[in-house]
């Protein structure tokens, strides 16, 4: 019996050995992604994490000029939040915002879509022209878009109201543009479209040019309109490039201040103000870098919901498709 014992325990050993190689594999394997993710989230966290600390904490504290001077807040609880939800400007500056995003982003991905299917559809050189134009709108600096965009819009000397006269679209001499909210506000979306389209454009037409010719050649056998083609064939390819494009729009668009400060010479009206400008003009020309603070952070918890929800429904469609 002793002789036996050995030689039976090993085969009932073994399973146990094995059984755990393949578990540590699958623990090795789900951690892997999470520790490739670790530097760079690291990384972010350095960078980020203080500030944004800081932000929260001046959120709750009554900070002005007399406390920025001591370097000592005081503490107030939720008063600046309380403030900023029972004024009536803050949720007309929320709305305008959304609104404005909403249609800087659709203008921005409509019409770069159709930039990019114009590509596939020219030549070799005039692709090239409009590439290195689109390049070029890419690289120019924001400061310096604005300032032609103001010269072109300029109450005596702009071209843009010098061409629309031209055209007989109406008298537009010495029109001032800004003077209408919505007229100002259509050339500061038109601003920042302008400005967007390339990365969009060139972003799609690189994705257009991996869909297979063979799918859209067999849908227009079949008798297929362009139209349809697109939407039930190029569309569903492009759906990840789409997924990023929009969420980097919403985020970026979201947040604009340079261009809407610029245009309106560094002192928008209140008919202007989106909350970013919000924000700035409550932290540093009202010196209530708390009440700003919170405006902040109410503003970044309103870009993070609408791309939260976005990506969920696009992620949504994908999964059921």
């Amino acid at each position: 019996m002793s002789s036996r014992s050995p030689a039976a325990a090993a085969p009932l050993a073994a399973p146990s050995v094995s059984r755990r190689r393949p578990l540590g594999r699958r623990l090795r394997r789900a951690a892997a992604p999470y520790a490739l993710l670790l530097p760079a989230a690291a990384v972010i966290a350095a960078v980020l994490g203080y500030p944004l600390y800081y932000l929260v904490r001046l959120s709750f504290q009554h900070y002005g000029l007399f406390q920025l001077v001591r370097h000592k807040g005081e503490s107030i609880g939720t008063a600046n939040y309380a403030e900023i939800f029972h004024d009536s400007l803050f949720w007309h500056v929320v709305l305008r915002t959304i609104a404005f995003t909403f249609a800087c982003v659709s203008l921005t991905i409509v019409l770069g879509t159709l930039v990019a299917l114009l590509l596939t559809k020219v030549g070799p050189f005039i692709r090239l022209l409009l590439t290195a134009g689109l390049i070029f709108v890419w690289a120019t600096p924001v400061v310096v878009a604005v300032d032609i965009w103001q010269w072109m819009v300029d109450y005596e000397f702009g071209v843009a109201n010098w061409t629309l006269t031209a055209l007989h679209l109406g008298d537009f001499n010495h029109h001032d543009w800004f003077a209408n909210p919505w007229s100002g506000w259509a050339v500061i979306v038109s601003l920042i479209v302008w400005g967007a389209i390339p990365f969009v454009t060139i972003t799609l037409y690189a994705g257009l040019t991996q869909v297979s010719r063979d799918l859209t050649e067999a849908a227009a056998i079949d008798g297929a309109s362009p139209w349809r083609s697109f939407r039930d064939i190029t569309l569903p390819l492009l759906k990840p490039i789409y997924v990023i494009l929009i969420s980097l729009s919403i985020i970026w668009d979201f947040q604009v201040f340079n261009q809407v400060w610029i245009i309106r010479n560094g002192s928008p009206s209140t008919d202007y103000y989106l909350m970013s400008i919000y924000a700035y003009v409550e932290s540093f020309k009202i010196s209530e870098y708390g009440l700003g603070s919170a405006i902040a952070l109410v503003m970044v918890a309103i870009m993070l919901l609408i791309s939260f929800v976005y990506i969920r429904q696009m992620v949504r469609i994908g999964d059921a498709e």
